[in-house]
C-alpha cells in the first residue's frame, strides 16, 4: 500500500516537473499533481491498452512510433477529467509524456533505493 503511494507521488511530482518544463502543461497545484497522477496511472491501466491493441497495425507500420500519440493521448484525456490540468499544444501533446515517463523513472528509482522494503509490496 505505501509503495503504491510512493509511485503516485513520484508520479505527481514528476508531472510538476514536466509542468516546469513545457509551457503548454499547466498544473494549478500539487493536489490537482496528485490527482491527475491517479487519472493518468488509471487511463495507462485501462484505457491504453485497448489503444495499443486497436492500433497495432498502425504502431506496425510506424516501426512503434505512433506509441507517442496513444501516450500523449492518455496524457491529454487526463486533463480533461482533472479540474487545474490542462495540456495544450503539440509539443506537450506528444513530449511531454516521453518527459513524465523519464522523470518518473529516475524519482521512482530513488525511492526505490532509499526504501527498498517498500518498493517489494
Amino acid at each position: 500500500m505505501l509503495g503504491t503511494l510512493l509511485t503516485l507521488l513520484a508520479t505527481a511530482l514528476s508531472l510538476l516537473v514536466v509542468d516546469i518544463i513545457f509551457s503548454g502543461v499547466d498544473l494549478a497545484n500539487f493536489p490537482a499533481a496528485m490527482v491527475a497522477a491517479l487519472v493518468i496511472g488509471i487511463l495507462n491501466s485501462s484505457v491504453k491498452p485497448a489503444l495499443t491493441l486497436l492500433s497495432l497495425p498502425i504502431n506496425i507500420l510506424s516501426l512503434g512510433a505512433f506509441t507517442l500519440v496513444i501516450n500523449g493521448l492518455c496524457f491529454w484525456l487526463a486533463s480533461l477529467f482533472v479540474p487545474g490540468f490542462h495540456v495544450a499544444g503539440l509539443l506537450a501533446f506528444l513530449v511531454a509524456p516521453v518527459v513524465l515517463s523519464f522523470v518518473n523513472t529516475f524519482i521512482g528509482n530513488y525511492f526505490a533505493e532509499k526504501y527498498p522494503d517498500l518498493s517489494n509490496n
